[in-house]
């Protein structure tokens, strides 16, 4: 990826009154206070603004700049100099809060979402999809159907892209379990250690922040270093203020979303990069955590990594362009917020069409026994012809029982919709040769 234009030097005797004027003249003047105030355009499209209305980039960046010193609030991490950061709240931003207050915490919004009987088996599925995105975003090359087959079989990974996979669904279990354990030092090294278990070239990195200063984030395309963090030297300290930051023991004199400052959490993992190696997992899956303690229990059911991993290029820019210009977090709050958006998005598309199908099943088999677990296994072969289940694939699929699994497939298999096979010791409950006529009486 091309590295961003490194944005002009604007000095602070630069006088913004007369662009202002100057955009009057030019009838200008309403399209840049409407831009300025529900955008946030780093220097590049303000060039090209400039350039369309035929007025200095530099100068026009300048009243920008001016106009976001006025607004934009500084945050200090710790009283330390090396986590010193610009946040501002432009228009957009505010309506993306507003938002996710009213869909991803308060219960009444949540289970107009999610009917609370799906609930279990939306959240091991949701959980899989983060756990597979996040690791593709880190490299794993495989492909999301078979990395789903593995997990829902709980079939061992059988190469490294497997085990990162399997390792971040057991790191986003074991933050769901303990969203109410403090964010500390300790916490963070297992959760790393969760997540990088027997793919790191040294297992002695496994929950170890890293001991010197020979690792840089580079272009996977071109191998240039476009980050360098701070040296490990000073890791300890600056992962302790991380710390107390998120654990909200910090004074700040403004309001601070906390939903936002999820996001920040998220971008300070990539800027401290404490470990040599599986940050990204990391500061991805402390966002969760941070969330769920605060209650927006809707985010469980989110693939936000999913949606990353679709604009992979715009997520290094976020990096990118915050780091360039005087560390404002605010393009990158601004970027993961618009994912979320369009996670929640998926996930109100995916409950509805799910919905759909499960009703028209019902409606076909309302003159069955069978319960609503069956009826879902049912309509996923209605959909998939050539699927098949095991006892285990059905266990985890809806978080019950071994032996509610198998009374559900044998119950299928007594109802004449599957029949049993067995295969190295191990039985697969595969659909009858007549199934769709089954079905349709």
């Amino acid at each position: 990826m091309r590295l961003p234009e490194p944005t002009p030097l604007i000095p602070r005797t630069f006088n913004f009154g007369d662009v202002l004027n100057e955009l009057s003249k030019m009838g200008k003047f309403e399209e840049f206070l409407t831009i300025v105030n529900s955008k946030y355009y780093y220097y590049d499209k303000w060039k090209y603004r400039a350039q369309e209305w035929g007025i200095s980039p530099k100068k026009l960046w300048g009243t920008v700049k001016a106009h976001r010193r006025i607004s934009n609030k500084r945050l200090t991490v710790g009283g330390l100099s090396a986590l010193e950061f610009l946040i501002g709240s432009p228009s957009k931003i505010q309506q993306y809060l507003h938002e996710f207050d009213l869909n991803l915490g308060g219960s009444l919004q949540g289970e107009m979402i999610i009917p609370a009987e799906d609930k279990d088996r939306y959240l091991i599925s949701s959980l899989m999809e983060e756990a597979i995105a996040s690791s593709q975003l880190e490299g794993a090359a495989t492909t999301r159907k078979i990395a789903k087959q593995m997990l829902q079989s709980n079939r061992k990974p059988q190469n490294h892209a497997e085990q990162m996979i399997v390792n971040n669904y057991n790191a986003m279990q074991w933050i769901v379990k303990n969203r109410s354990t403090p964010i500390t030092l300790p916490n963070i090294k297992h959760l790393h250690a969760v997540l990088t278990k027997s793919t790191l070239a040294d297992t002695g990195e496994e929950g170890e922040f890293r001991k010197d200063d020979d690792v840089k984030v580079v272009d996977v395309q071109t191998g240039a270093a476009i980050y360098t963090p701070p040296k490990a030297v000073d890791i300890d300290q600056l992962m302790a203020a991380f710390c107390d930051f998120a654990n909200d023991k910090e004074k700040i004199d403004f309001f601070l979303h906390p939903i936002t400052k999820g996001i920040i959490l998220h971008f300070l993992i990539g800027y401290i990069h404490p470990f040599v190696d599986g940050n990204g997992r990391t500061a991805r899956t402390i966002f969760y955590w941070y969330l769920l303690k605060h209650g927006y229990w809707l985010i469980e059911f989110m693939s936000v990594s999913r949606i990353i991993l679709s604009s992979k290029a715009q997520y290094s820019r976020a990096y990118l362009h915050t780091e360039q210009d005087e560390n404002d977090l605010t393009y990158f709050v601004h970027y993961n917020l618009r994912c979320i958006h369009l996670a929640l998005e998926d996930l109100k598309r995916y409950i509805k069409r799910k919905s759909e199908e499960k009703q028209s099943a019902m409606n076909m088999l309302r003159s069955t026994s069978l319960n609503e677990r069956q009826i879902i296994l049912v309509q996923e072969v209605m959909r998939v012809p050539t699927t098949y289940f095991t006892v285990k694939q059905v266990e985890i699929k809806f978080g019950i029982s071994n032996q509610t699994a198998r009374n559900d497939l044998n119950g299928l298999v007594t109802e004449g919709f599957f029949e049993e096979r067995r295969l190295r010791n191990k039985s697969q409950y595969l659909p009858v040769k007549n199934f769709t006529k089954k079905i349709t009486g």
